[in-house]
């Protein structure tokens, strides 16, 4: 079937077997039109040199694609029933406004400010650990992967960790393959909710970097009060979903691969380059953020039409063959670089240094904890988040000693 004809209709399929559908796309063609679990026809892009094309490319654009997005599911008369004060964000902006607020983010999200946050990972961590000590059976994925990097992000922008169940549902709803109507009010809460702290920051200043964006947003040439809700979302959600996934994700692949877990147990410094490994081969996040093509672009070979949506798949293009010699092999020992599981181009996650860093702390203080680890059966089959944004475990029971 030529790219260009009739789209290929993918189903659970595409979520519950990520890599075995997206290898078999890629190795079709690296571009094809689809349609995703969801009902959105896109043109997905599987191959690595396609990918990287495709996110520097200025006629792909982000500008205001979630209300495209809208439009398209509601109908052209229908108005979007997504929180207008979280449209403004990064993912949603083309330069010069993507430039400016991107900029102003990293004044404040610099990384000085992430390094200095090493001691206080290594405490939580051990925090978390000590809390599974001895018990028979323990899901990673709930008591480890999540509340690590949620904590972390939480005490570094200043946001109440007991709000943490009510934010991460929001989030969960808004990243996975539901209603309109549910993620519209999903967005309604998670924006009220941020324009509460932000006044909460404003009138009671804090030793946080939400009172730093405020203090930016109130010089002058800053962020609009919308702007500032929308960077804190991709900020706090950015800052948790990666990692949770990383962690656990990559935590199952070393144990599918023992002969690899067994190399890091046996060599520490191999630490940094095991999670550039882990990026790669269960890659945390499926596709990217949504683009639009403004005139007729051409990529791998096929046209992808004027007004088209486009999404790169992360997974898929860092397991590209061209790219990564034995892609479907686990190797920590994987020369480094190239991988683009915190994307590529303007919209390179911000959050990388902070996610490589809650990282290696996380594995490298889990092994040093529990000389053991195995999976429990229904550990070995897992069940991956209905999301088609992220690819991560919906839970990850293991037996520690």
């Amino acid at each position: 079937m030529s790219p260009t004809s009739e789209p290929l209709t993918l189903d659970d399929d595409f979520i519950q077997n990520a890599h075995e559908i997206a290898a078999s796309i890629r190795e079709a063609t690296p571009v094809r039109f689809v349609v995703l679990p969801g009902g959105l026809p896109v043109w997905l892009v599987t191959g690595y040199e396609e990918a990287r094309a495709a996110m520097t490319d200025p006629r792909l654009s982000s500008h205001r694609v979630f209300d495209r997005l809208e439009r398209l599911r509601l109908g052209e008369g229908e108005p979007s029933r997504f929180s207008e004060d979280l449209a403004l964000n990064l993912l949603n902006l083309d330069p010069p406004d993507h430039t400016r607020l991107r900029r102003l983010v990293t004044k404040v999200f610099t990384a000085g400010a992430v390094a200095r946050l090493r001691p206080r990972v290594e405490h939580i961590a051990d925090e978390l650990l000590d809390a599974m000590a001895g018990r028979d059976e323990v899901d990673l994925l709930h008591e480890y992967a999540y509340p690590l990097p949620i904590r972390v992000i939480c005490e570094l922008l200043g946001i109440p960790y007991e709000d943490r169940d009510e934010f991460i549902a929001w989030s969960h709803t808004m990243v996975s393959l539901t209603t309109p109507d549910e993620i519209g009010a999903a967005s309604m809460k998670m924006a009220d909710y941020l324009g509460r702290l932000v006044e909460v920051k404003r009138a009671e200043p804090a030793a946080d970097l939400l009172t730093e964006l405020v203090r930016v947003s109130d010089g002058g040439t800053g962020f609009s009060r919308p702007e500032l809700i929308s960077t804190v979302l991709v900020l706090l959600t950015g800052g948790f979903e990666t990692t949770v996934n990383l962690i656990s994700s990559g935590m199952r692949a070393l144990l599918a691969h023992p002969d690899q877990l067994a190399l890091l147990r046996a060599d520490r410094t191999l630490l940094p380059q095991a999670i550039e490994e882990l990026l790669r081969y269960e890659t945390p996040n499926n596709l990217s953020s949504p683009r639009y093509t403004t005139e007729p672009v051409e990529l791998g070979g096929v046209t992808i039409p004027a007004g088209q949506f486009v999404m790169v798949s992360w997974l898929a293009a860092n397991r590209d063959g061209s790219r990564f010699p034995d892609p479907e092999r686990l190797d920590i020992t994987r020369p480094v670089g190239g991988h683009l599981a915190f994307g590529h181009g303007i919209h390179y996650c911000v959050g990388a240094p902070l996610a490589r860093l809650e990282g290696e702390i996380a594995f490298g203080r889990l092994l040093d904890r529990f000389a053991h680890i195995e999976p429990v059966a229904e550990a070995e089959r897992p069940r991956w988040r209905y999301s088609t944004s992220m690819h991560g475990l919906e839970s990850l029971v293991l037996r520690m000693r």
